[in-house]
């Protein structure tokens, strides 16, 4: 077996591609040995004899199964954790994301007239002031101190 390295090498300059992309054709591998110049490159080409393989890319194929399994809330343990949780969520947005569900509560426990309107704005206050760690530390803080209106 000869090499056709410069055929291959003019092939790639006439096709303007690299030359790993230059295809020869293994059964007329003599009649590209013959082929010197350029025009018969060209003619060879044209017969089909040199073609041009596509371009190949990178498989997306493994890259959606791990983003569907990361939508699923997988692959989110402490290993694959990259950043302290102050630089995951900010402490405003956590704050933000904490204070509205304490707000949330209140008004709807005032709404249902759960808890009185004065116990509604101490407790509002309270909430602001960062008293209560979560909405279930509300709910307990409310059962100790029996603030549930009496019906």
């Amino acid at each position: 077996m000869t090499t056709l390295n410069s055929q291959r090498r003019l092939a790639a300059q006439v096709l303007k591609i690299g030359r790993n992309r230059v295809w020869i054709d293994p059964e007329r591998t003599e009649d590209v040995e013959t082929a010197m110049t350029r025009d018969e490159i060209r003619r060879l080409i044209h017969e089909g004899v040199i073609k041009s393989l596509p371009v190949t890319g990178v498989s997306r194929a493994r890259a959606r199964i791990l983003h569907g399994k990361k939508k699923k809330g997988r692959r989110s343990g402490p290993g694959s954790r990259t950043g302290t949780v102050h630089a995951r969520v900010s402490k405003k947005e956590a704050w933000m994301g904490k204070i509205r569900a304490l707000r949330k509560k209140l008004r709807e426990l005032k709404a249902k007239k759960i808890i009185p309107e004065n116990a509604y704005q101490q407790l509002y206050r309270m909430a602001g002031s960062g008293r209560f760690a979560s909405v279930a530390d509300l709910e307990r803080y409310l059962k100790a101190h029996e603030l549930w209106r009496k019906r």
